[in-house]
């Protein structure tokens, strides 16, 4: 039998022309940062290179027009996903044809990418903070049930954790996932995405706290109904003017709207009402000094991190140099909408100061710690405090 012979394949060989990418070598090749944008301080941080303008935007840079869109027709992130605007909203879109970047990039909306989040949080940040929050709490938790902790609750603080610090994670989990996770995917610029982001996670992580600590209640402690809370949100009128705010937050369509209403009015005059001047102040004299590093945990994400990138986000919208007194006017009407809601609402929980055996201080006093605290960031934002305050 003859062996079959093979005719060589004629291959172009490569031809380098050193047009390939990396070919061409200039000053900057070996750097390992970015030079496409100014950085806020004198140096630019590790933060800015992994968020600043990651997402090209041809507000900025992207001649050819955004790189996906939508059924609708919308491409990228509209700034018409919210009423307020910043520096540069307002100058014509690009007129753009087939295969061409059009006139240009005459539609920059500087305002927008000023912002800079203060905590500098991207992927790695959010990974590294969540696991030590988590692995601290299953530290004390874990310690608590050696040494038998959960032995000296109070009957009735027993029934209070079930009740209603077990409903608090119905307000986490729907926040976190249906407010900000939304509002992160309308927002403008990657440093906005990010921001809002791990605004939602934390809310989302604090939920998940909340349940698996339920869990662990219902082993540890007799008679612990880890179902209670179920019905205690769908059904206790001391809940349910919460349950109506957080569900109509969670219905707002303009992405700063919803930041500004659930970080600015609601979490100051509910959340803090709540987990600061009920949870954390009852729970020690009632024997349980574990539920406190939950809440704790959750209080310190809001008010030394997410507020903070709330208070930088919403100085440069009511500083800005063409937009400043539209937006103030705007921000005004939404805490004549919210802050009312979110009064009736924090009213509402008032019987539940009543409910532990050894009570906290009384709600009046933290009800008007919270409006000091609510008028203090108002002042920050250079608003006024709405007469609906003094409801």
């Amino acid at each position: 039998m003859s062996t079959p012979t093979t005719t060589p394949r004629s291959v172009p060989k490569p031809v380098f022309t050193d047009a390939e990418a990396g070919a061409k070598e200039f000053p900057d090749s070996q750097l390992r940062r970015f030079n496409y944008f100014n950085p806020q301080k004198r140096k630019q941080s590790h933060y800015e290179d992994v968020t600043v303008e990651v997402q090209p935007d041809p507000r900025h840079y992207l001649s050819q027009g955004w790189l996906y869109g939508f059924a609708d027709g919308k491409g990228g992130y509209p700034l018409e996903w919210t009423q307020l605007k910043a520096w540069g909203s307002d100058r014509p879109v690009p007129e753009r044809g087939p295969g061409s970047g059009g006139k240009g990039y005459d539609w920059p909306a500087h305002g927008w990418h000023e912002f800079r989040d203060p905590n500098e949080e991207w992927e790695l940040t959010l990974y590294r903070y969540n696991a030590n929050v988590v692995r601290q709490l299953n530290q004390n938790i874990d310690a608590a049930r050696q040494s038998k902790a959960f032995e000296q609750w109070n009957r009735n603080w027993i029934q209070f954790v079930s009740q209603h610090v077990g409903a608090w994670m119905h307000v986490d989990q729907g926040l976190g996932l249906y407010l900000y996770a939304n509002a992160n995917r309308r927002a403008p610029t990657n440093m906005h995405n990010n921001a809002i982001s791990v605004n939602s996670m934390h809310r989302i992580r604090a939920a998940q706290d909340l349940a698996l600590y339920n869990l662990t209640l219902t082993e540890e402690i007799e008679g612990f109904d880890g179902s209670a809370h179920l019905a205690t949100w769908n059904e206790d009128p001391s809940w349910q003017g919460v349950r109506e705010v957080a569900e109509q937050l969670t219905g707002i369509w303009d992405w700063a709207e919803a930041i500004f209403a659930a970080n600015v009015v609601f979490e100051p005059l509910v959340g803090e009402l709540f987990r600061s001047n009920l949870v954390q102040q009852a729970a020690p004299a009632n024997g349980d000094f574990v539920t406190p590093t939950l809440i704790g945990a959750e209080e310190f994400d809001f008010s030394e991190r997410d507020l903070r990138y709330t208070r930088a986000m919403f100085q440069l919208l009511t500083d800005d140099q063409e937009f400043a007194d539209h937006n103030k006017k705007l921000m005004q009407q939404w805490l004549s909408e919210w802050v009312p809601r979110c009064i009736s609402a924090a009213r509402t929980l008032q019987p539940l100061w009543s409910l532990p055996d050894a009570k906290p201080p009384r709600f009046e006093d933290g009800l008007d710690r919270v409006k000091s605290r609510f008028g203090g960031i108002l002042s920050d934002l250079g608003l006024q405090a709405p007469k609906e305050l003094n409801q």
